[in-house]
């Protein structure tokens, strides 16, 4: 273990982030630098308990208690061998993940749990620094030509394996750059596109070819595909997104958060001059009080909106771990991220009744009620509070309610693959669906879920093409498709 005593030693502690007025003036990450002699200290927080539910926590199963002892003892690149060998993207995991295996960590029963996000993130920079992540050439050349359609993190996750395995591999993304939500859907203060561009370097060092601008199932067939490949992997996430059918739905302002966060990328990356249409000097309501609906309010504050408010219609979590998510179980826990901190107003308990709109037919108000959340026979509702009706002033809203599941386009309905009850691609143990030689990971057939997930399955699913492929495989499988997270 690290310190024996580091627990007791030390509190736990995360880096600054920088100064609200500074940084809502850029799009660069909001944390600063974080000194290596107070990283030490929070590495040497790991307990050494007698059973690491933080591997488990981890749908990748990172070694996480390894790599904690190991930065400790200043062997960087002994911990970052250790990191890789579970993990092939920790730099995204690092920066996006929300970490369950934090929520399940022993010392998080009684006390602040290791800060392991950190050390993770810590670990992969320094990798990159010393200049210690390089291309991995596969060793042999198989034959085996693999398409993987989709770019985002279970899609480069599978593609990064079976590149490694020795199969040719090509990655198909309908956009004009690869990364999938990560390239569009995260702003740049949460993760600057730099950090993806290297990795896909590197990825594209070792063999894995990639193909923008294509969408898959218009642009090259269904039945094309299974011709030109000898097994086709579906990775393109649950991006359909959910809707809010409610009277004055039709007026002008109103844009799915997917229509308002890659324009904003574009403009960072220059493709742009400015926002289509930008929160700037607008009253601003986010219905959705997620990571997503976090991502619209920290980009309406860099546009320089008037006045934001965020709608979440569950009541407010409460600050300390809830009694119904017991340890070590994902806490149910009042959280603040960076977006939170630097302005807005989060209204909890709320329910859209109408979208209110001015004689131009463009939203200027959102017509509201509070809620009361009941359970009756084990179902949830949310019933009005009489008397508690309100009119937000609206002149931008933004949908930020989830995704209901994998679209329903060519490219499925060219293939004729099975879908579940809740419209997500079928797949059996072995990552199969019910199409002969083509597979399903990622939000495709799990539904919308967490990065780290993406890319376990994204692991275990190259696992199961290797194995069809080629008779046995040595890939790691970290989950099966019937796998579920702790809580």
């Amino acid at each position: 273990m690290a310190d024996p005593r580091g627990f007791l030693k030390h509190g736990r502690e995360l880096p600054t982030r920088r100064s609200i007025p500074v940084r809502i003036l850029d799009w660069d990450e909001v944390y600063e630098n974080f000194p290596s002699d107070k990283l030490k200290d929070q590495a040497a927080r790991c307990m050494d308990c007698g059973i690491p539910f933080c591997n488990n926590g981890c749908p990748l199963g990172n070694l996480i208690p390894d790599w904690n002892d190991l930065v400790y003892r200043d062997q960087w690149r002994e911990a970052i061998d250790r990191l890789h060998a579970t993990n092939n993207f920790p730099e995204f995991t690092g920066r996006l993940c929300p970490a369950p295996c934090e929520g399940s960590c022993v010392l998080g029963i009684s006390d602040d749990p290791v800060a392991i996000k950190q050390v993770e993130v810590e670990i992969i920079e320094r990798a990159w620094a010393e200049g210690w992540v390089t291309p991995e050439m596969p060793t042999v050349k198989t034959g085996k030509s693999v398409a993987i359609v989709g770019s985002g993190p279970a899609g480069l996750a599978v593609a990064q394996q079976l590149t490694r395995a020795g199969h040719d591999v090509v990655v198909f993304e309908r956009a004009d750059r690869i990364g999938g939500l990560l390239r569009y859907g995260i702003p740049e203060f949460k993760m600057e596109k730099r950090v993806l561009d290297r990795r896909l370097a590197q990825m594209s060092a070792e063999g894995t070819e990639f193909r923008t601008n294509v969408n898959v199932g218009v642009d090259i067939t269904a039945d094309d595909l299974r011709d030109q490949f000898d097994a086709v992997v579906l990775a393109g996430g649950a991006t359909a997104w959910r809707d809010l059918p409610i009277p004055g739905r039709e007026s002008s302002g109103i844009y799915q958060a997917m229509e308002f966060l890659p324009p904003a990328n574009r403009v960072v990356a220059g493709d742009l001059a400015e926002h289509p249409f930008s929160a700037k000097g607008k009253d601003v309501v986010i219905i959705g009080g997620g990571d997503t609906g976090a991502d619209c309010l920290g980009t309406s504050h860099r546009h320089g909106a008037a006045s934001i408010h965020q709608f979440e219609i569950m009541p407010q979590a409460p600050a300390t771990r809830d009694s119904s998510t017991p340890w070590p179980m994902w806490p149910l826990v009042h959280r603040v991220s960076s977006a939170h901190e630097e302005g807005g107003e989060r209204e909890y308990a709320i329910n859209t009744l109408e979208f209110v709109a001015d004689d131009d037919g463009h939203v200027s108000a959102l017509r509201t009620v509070r809620v009361e959340q009941q359970f009756t026979d084990g179902r949830m509702s949310f019933e009005p509070i009489a008397g508690t009706e309100r009119d937000f002033p609206a002149q931008l809203v933004l949908l930020a309610m989830g995704f209901v599941g994998p679209e329903k386009n060519e490219l499925l309905d060219g293939l004729g693959c099975e879908l579940t009850a809740r419209g997500n691609v079928q797949r059996d143990a072995e990552w199969r669906s019910s199409v002969d030689g083509v597979y399903v990971c990622g939000d495709t057939g799990r539904g919308q879920s967490l990065i780290v997930w993406a890319i376990a399955e994204g692991r275990s699913c190259a696992a199961a093409v290797d194995r069809s492929l080629m008779g046995s495989t040595q890939l790691p499988s970290p989950v099966t498709p019937t796998t579920m997270p702790i809580g």
